[in-house]
């Protein structure tokens, strides 16, 4: 029986990092999605594409990238103003890909009509939908191009609301097709919001796929650049303001605005007193208390030490630790996270030695290796982890290592550095559900998430991703969450309780009892999660070694 249409408005995402997430839905998600956003400026094209002749520009020079994809048509425009559809569905092959252009089709023929655009369908012989079809100049308001493959669908429309027109009229040769017009909502005499036309669009998609219902998750509606580090606002470091005193966190006032436009409103003060099952009795016997002095030794940081983890004493025995390499300074300012976020220095060119030696002298069986934020590295750290992880190798073969990264920004050639010494886990958190992203990370990006996720998957590699509960999340979004992970083929899961590091971060919205940690363990393995780690003290290493022993080919454990 088929469940219910997953749409989620992803906001605007760079094309590259759209079809990865696609790419993963698509080869290895079960059920139906609807991905819909906007795009940043950019032409793809199809393999029998006429670049020479509907390509009329240098795609940089107009600030837009080319990218060229597995579907049918030819040069196509995707940019702000524009909503674009990516209906991941099941059609079976014996349709066609035609009876899926056509639902497509009659779908959006009934948005338009709904907003009340006269004389719209489809013309003979010209996919897409167009406007004054019955008159001498029909426009082509909305392009249609999709793959079928294997009972599945990618790629799908962009109806143009409120484009920026020269993209297509003065650029390219829109889908090959030279001797008609496009237009837009907006020249149409249509000015609607795009909020407005996703709605009609989601609700005219529930009764086209899935089983009626809809699982509707949305990104935050628009991110300003007073929300986003430095960094991601092409400043540089040290810039982002901060309160007197705080040490490089980031004020409140922001953040806590941010988490109010989000829905959340209250939480509970820093010294409300944590329930009994939040409580661990941490032990640091003569043994962990050896292992320490090495990691101080070799002049490093574990992040178990240093976030004050209430399971350290149970992995260190267990021979697990995590260490955080590229310094302790992070370029970005997420509203959750005690990490300094003052100008970083350097990477260190002994850090990988300094970290296998530790290793070695802790007789380490699984190592994990955790980063900050470095977007002052054109390749975001990747090398240096990297380099790490190779260290480890040669000096213990036998253990397994796993990376917990950054997004890199999403850049696949960075990111490429790092899958090609193929960790044996490849961990990436997307820390919150889809509508607090802006409050809690807001230099990050739900949508890049899964395509970071979803390209470590597409690399052959384990992947494993964690979220904290308790700021102001909704149970049906937990579990849309999970679902988003098991479509793009996480194979590993943690969920754990957020705890509150200081006042000046994020509050808790609520203490989330452990009975609900079991349900959602047993949900996302339901919905195909090899492994679901969640209890309210779990962490993102949390049972890391025997998690990943759990879901890995027996011949690499």
């Amino acid at each position: 029986m088929a469940g219910p249409l997953r749409v989620r408005w992803l906001g605007r995402v760079p094309y590259r990092e759209a079809l990865a997430l696609q790419q993963a839905l698509f080869t290895h998600g079960a059920g139906d999605h609807l991905l819909l956003l906007e795009h940043p400026h950019v032409f793809t094209h199809g393999p029998r594409a006429d670049l020479a002749t509907n390509l009329r520009v240098e795609p940089a020079s107009v600030g837009a990238e080319l990218v060229g994809v597995k579907r049918g048509g030819d040069v196509t425009y995707h940019g702000p103003g524009q909503l674009v559809g990516y209906p991941i569905v099941g059609v079976p092959n014996s349709l066609g890909a035609g009876d899926h252009v056509c639902a497509i089709q009659r779908l959006v023929v009934g948005v338009l009509q709904d907003l009340g655009v006269a004389d719209v369908g489809c013309l003979d012989d010209y996919p897409g939908v167009w406007v004054g079809v019955s008159g001498p100049n029909p426009r082509k308001i909305c392009a249609i191009g999709v793959r079928l493959a294997h009972g599945r669908t990618m790629h799908g429309f962009a109806l143009n609301v409120q484009t920026d027109l020269r993209y297509m009229r003065e650029y390219i040769v829109p889908c090959g097709i030279g001797d008609k017009p496009v237009t837009s909502l907006a020249e149409e005499g249509v000015d609607v919001p795009m909020e407005y036309v996703v709605d009609l669009v989601a609700t005219r998609a529930a009764a086209t796929w899935g089983d009626g219902s809809v699982d509707r998750q949305d990104v935050a509606w628009k991110q300003r650049p007073e929300d986003l580090a430095p960094f991601s606002r092409g400043e540089g470091p040290g810039a982002v303001v901060r309160s007197a005193g705080d040490h490089g966190v980031p004020t409140l006032q922001r953040a806590a605005t941010r988490l109010a436009q989000a829905g959340v409103s209250e939480g509970l003060a820093i010294a409300t007193r944590k329930p009994d099952w939040l409580r661990p009795k941490v032990v640091h016997d003569r043994d962990v208390l050896a292992l320490k002095q090495t990691v101080r030794g070799h002049g490093l940081v574990t992040v178990c030490e240093e976030a004050g983890c209430p399971n350290l004493s149970e992995c260190w025995k267990d021979r697990t630790a995590t260490f955080m390499v590229l310094g302790e300074r992070c370029t970005r300012a997420c509203g959750f996270c005690l990490v300094d976020t003052r100008r970083p220095a350097p990477p260190a060119a002994d850090e990988p030695a300094r970290v296998a030696a530790a290793a070695v002298e802790m007789g380490l069986r699984h190592a994990v290796l955790t980063m900050v934020a470095r977007d002052d590295l054109p390749d975001g750290g990747m090398g240096h982890v990297a380099a790490c992880v190779t260290a480890i190798r040669d000096a213990l073969p036998g253990t397994t290592v796993e990376t917990l990264i950054s997004d890199a920004h999403g850049d696949a050639d960075a990111l490429g550095v790092l899958f090609d010494v193929r960790p044996d886990v490849l961990n990436h958190n997307m820390e919150t559900v889809a509508r607090l992203q802006r409050a809690v990370r807001p230099s990050a990006g739900y949508a890049r998430s899964l395509g970071v996720l979803a390209a470590a998957k597409a690399a052959g590699l384990t992947v494993k991703s964690g979220f904290m509960v308790g700021l102001g999340e909704t149970p049906a979004e937990v579990e849309g969450l999970l679902a988003d992970l098991a479509a793009v083929g996480a194979d590993i899961v943690t969920v754990g309780q957020y705890l509150r590091p200081t006042s000046h971060h994020l509050p808790v919205a609520r203490w989330v009892e452990p009975a609900e940690f079991a349900a959602w363990a047993a949900t996302g393995e339901a919905l195909g999660i090899g492994h679901v780690e969640a209890s309210p003290l779990t962490r993102s290493s949390y049972h890391a070694r025997e998690a990943a022993a759990s879901v890995m080919p027996v011949a690499v454990r």
